[in-house]
C-alpha cells in the first residue's frame, strides 16, 4: 500500500488537475451527460485554459495520422457498400442448414477476415440486414445470430492494423511519443488465435446462453396493429379542398397522420396536400384520437378495428417501411421526433419505435430516443440510399422491411439510376491494393488509405455527396479530442505514476501480472466509456509500465488495442453491439451473460500469446 502511495508522491498541480479533468471526463461518459466528442473536447478545454497543454498539442491530435486514416477508411468502405460489392458472398455466408453450429462458423469467419481487411464497423452495417432477412426466410430467431455477428466483427477487427480505429488510434498515439508504430499486422499475432477462439467459442456450445426472443422488428411490427388506424374522407366534408395543415390533421396531439391514399397512389402527408373525397387518411396513434377524427363531419372508418382478428393493420398498404437505428452520434439522441421535426428532416414518419426486446407503447412523437433504438419508418423508396452507409452519424444501419411495401414506378427508376453494382469489382480491386500497398511497405497505411478513399470518389463508387456523409465525424472527434488529454496524462507524470502504481502491486508476481492488469483496466474502462477513449487514457500507462520493465514498447501497445477492443460484457463498449441490439431483440444483459466467457477467453489468449512473443 506504501508503495501505491508512494507512486504519486512529487506530483505537480498540473498533474493533478489532469488527473481531475480524467475523472470527470470518464464520469461524465458513464453518466451519459452529452454526447462523447464534446464531453472529451470539454476536457480538452480546461486543459487548454489552464496551460496545462498548450495549443500545439491540445489539437495536435486533429492533424494524427490515425485520424486522418479512419476518415479515409470510412470513405473506402462506403464505396464498398454502394457499389453492393459484398452482394456476392451471400452463398459463402449462408448455408442451406439451419443447424446452428454450422449456420455460425459460415458466417463468422467471413465477418472476421472481412472486418480485418475492411473495418469492423461498416460490415456489422452491411451483413445485419442480410443476415436478419435469411433468418427470416429460415424460420431462426435474429437474437441467435445478431450477438455472434458483432462478436465476430470485433474479434475480426483485431487482426489488422485497419480492422478497428482502435488499432490505428494506438499506433498513431504510440508514433507521436517517439516510438516504433504497429504495422499492418503486428495485432494479428493475437487478433487471428483470438478470433478462433471467439468462433470456436459459440460454434462449440456458446450459442446455448444466447437468448430465444425472434427478432426484435418483428415484435415492434406487432405493435403497429394497435397504432395504425385510417379513416375516408366522404362528401359533404368542410375539408375537401382544405391542405392537411388547414385541416388541422397534420399532428392531432395523441396521433399523427402517416400518409394519404388516393386511388392506387399512395402520398406522403405533407402539411400542404391537398384533401380530396374519397382521400383515406392513414394515422398512427391512440384509438382516443381515431374516435375523435369519427366524430368530426365527412369522416368514416375505412377498416375493421385494430383488434378484430379479421383486420391486419400492420399490413395496410403503405409506402415502403424501413427500419434505422439510431447512432450515438445522432441528432436524434436525447430528443423527441416532434422536437426533431422528423418528418421534415429526414422525409419520413415513424410508425413505430423498438427498445432493446420491446417495442415501446405510447405515442411514438414524445418518447425521447436514445442510441440503438430501433425506429420503423415509412418513407419514399430513396430512405435506405439517403441515410444508409453515407450517414452513419444518424443511423448505424437503415434497411427495408421486405413484403411489408410497394415500390412506386418513381422509386424503382430512382433506385435503378442509384445502381452501382457494375463498379463493384473496382471497389474491390481498391480494398485489396491498399491493403497489399500497407502490407509490403509501398506506402504508409495513411497514403494508401487516402489514396483508395480518393480512387473509390475518382472511379464513381461513392459519390462526393456521399463520402461526405461517410465521414463520421463525431469518431474523429472523440479520437482526436482524446489524443489531446492522453498527452496530458504523458507530459504531467500522471501515466508513469499510475503505471508505478500499477507496477508495485503486480511486478512482484511477474511480467504475466502486470499485462492481465493493464488487460482489466484497459477493458473495464472499453466497456464503461467505450473504446477509443479507454485507448487513448490507458496506452501512456501502459508504455511508462512498459518502460519500468525494460520490455518492448509493441506488447503493450498491443495489449492496449485488443483489451480496448475486446468488448463483450455490454452493449455500449462497442458500438457494433449497440448496432445489433434492438435487430435481435437484445437485452442489456444478455451481453454479460453471453460475453463474460468470450471476455476470459480473449484475455487468456492475448497474453499468453504476448508473453510467448514478445516477453
Amino acid at each position: 500500500m506504501l508503495g501505491f502511495a508512494a507512486a504519486f508522491e512529487g506530483l505537480g498541480p498540473d498533474a493533478w488537475l489532469t488527473g481531475a479533468v480524467v475523472i470527470g471526463v470518464v464520469g461524465a461518459l458513464m453518466a451519459d451527460v452529452g454526447r462523447p466528442d464534446l464531453v472529451l473536447l470539454s476536457g480538452l478545454a480546461v486543459l487548454l485554459v489552464t496551460g496545462v497543454v498548450a495549443p500545439a498539442e491540445a489539437f495536435a491530435g486533429f492533424s494524427n495520422a490515425a485520424v486522418l486514416t479512419v476518415g479515409a477508411l470510412y470513405v473506402v468502405a462506403g464505396g464498398v457498400q454502394h457499389t453492393n460489392a459484398l452482394s456476392r458472398l451471400d452463398r459463402v455466408l449462408f448455408p442451406e442448414t439451419t443447424r446452428l453450429g454450422p449456420v455460425l462458423a459460415r458466417f463468422m469467419v467471413p465477418t472476421s477476415v472481412l472486418s480485418g481487411l475492411l473495418n469492423n464497423t461498416p460490415i456489422v452495417a452491411m451483413l445485419t440486414p442480410r443476415l436478419q432477412a435469411w433468418a427470416d426466410a429460415q424460420d431462426i430467431p435474429a437474437s441467435k445470430l445478431m450477438i455472434p455477428l458483432s462478436y465476430a466483427a470485433i474479434a475480426g477487427g483485431m487482426t489488422t492494423l485497419i480492422g478497428t480505429s482502435t488499432n490505428l488510434i494506438v499506433a498513431g498515439l504510440m508514433e507521436a511519443e517517439g516510438y516504433e508504430p504497429l504495422h499492418l499486422f503486428d495485432v494479428t499475432w493475437v487478433g487471428v488465435p483470438a478470433a478462433l477462439v471467439v468462433i470456436a467459442y459459440f460454434v462449440l456450445g456458446g450459442h446455448r446462453l444466447l437468448p430465444d426472443r425472434g427478432g426484435g422488428t418483428a415484435a415492434a411490427e406487432e405493435n403497429l396493429g394497435q397504432n395504425m388506424f385510417e379513416v375516408t374522407v366522404t362528401a359533404p366534408s368542410p375539408i375537401v379542398g382544405q391542405t392537411v395543415a388547414e385541416a388541422g390533421l397534420r399532428d392531432l396531439g395523441d396521433a399523427y397522420l402517416t400518409h394519404v391514399r388516393r386511388g392506387e397512389e399512395v402520398l406522403q402527408g405533407r402539411p400542404d396536400r391537398p384533401l380530396e373525397e374519397g382521400d383515406i387518411l392513414a394515422f398512427n396513434g391512440s384509438l382516443a384520437a381515431r374516435e375523435r377524427l369519427l366524430g368530426r363531419r365527412g369522416l368514416t372508418r375505412t377498416l375493421p378495428d385494430p383488434d378484430d382478428a379479421r383486420g391486419d393493420p400492420a399490413r395496410y398498404e403503405t409506402l415502403p417501411l424501413y427500419e434505422a437505428v439510431i447512432a450515438e452520434s445522432s441528432n436524434l439522441v436525447g430528443t423527441t421526433l416532434g422536437a426533431a421535426n422528423f418528418r421534415e428532416q429526414y422525409q419520413g414518419v415513424v410508425l413505430g419505435i423498438q427498445r432493446q426486446d420491446e417495442p415501446l407503447s405510447g405515442p411514438v412523437g414524445t418518447t425521447e430516443l436514445q442510441a440503438g433504438d430501433l425506429l420503423i419508418v415509412e418513407a419514399p423508396g430513396d430512405f435506405q440510399e439517403r441515410w444508409s452507409s453515407g450517414s452513419r452519424e444518424e443511423f448505424y444501419l437503415v434497411a427495408p422491411r421486405d413484403g411489408r411495401a410497394r415500390r412506386n414506378d418513381a422509386s424503382e427508376d430512382a433506385e435503378a439510376d442509384t445502381d452501382r453494382s457494375g463498379r463493384a469489382p473496382i471497389a474491390l480491386g481498391l480494398t485489396g491494393a491498399m491493403v497489399l500497398a500497407a502490407a509490403t511497405g509501398l506506402a504508409p497505411i495513411v497514403t494508401a488509405a487516402f489514396l483508395a478513399a480518393l480512387l473509390m470518389v475518382g472511379t464513381g463508387c461513392i459519390r462526393p455527396a456521399e463520402a461526405q456523409r461517410a465521414l463520421n465525424v463525431q469518431v474523429l472527434v472523440v479520437i482526436a479530442a482524446a489524443l489531446g488529454v492522453g498527452t496530458a496524462l504523458e507530459a504531467t507524470g500522471l501515466a508513469e505514476a499510475v503505471a508505478r502504481s500499477v507496477l508495485s502491486v503486480t511486478e512482484p508476481l511477474g511480467p504475466v501480472a502486470v499485462l492481465v492488469a493493464l488487460y482489466l483496466l484497459t477493458n473495464l474502462l472499453t466497456e464503461i466509456i467505450t473504446n477509443n477513449a479507454a485507448a487513448v487514457l490507458m496506452l501512456p500507462i501502459a508504455m511508462a509500465a512498459a518502460s519500468s520493465l525494460g520490455a518492448p514498447p509493441i506488447a503493450f501497445g498491443v495489449l492496449v488495442a485488443v483489451a480496448a477492443s475486446a468488448s463483450f460484457l455490454t452493449p455500449i463498449g462497442y458500438q457494433t453491439n449497440l448496432m445489433v441490439m434492438a435487430p435481435g431483440g437484445y437485452r442489456f444483459s444478455d451481453y454479460a451473460r453471453v460475453g463474460w466467457p468470450v471476455t476470459l477467453l480473449v484475455m487468456g489468449t492475448s497474453v499468453t500469446v504476448i508473453s510467448l512473443v514478445w516477453l
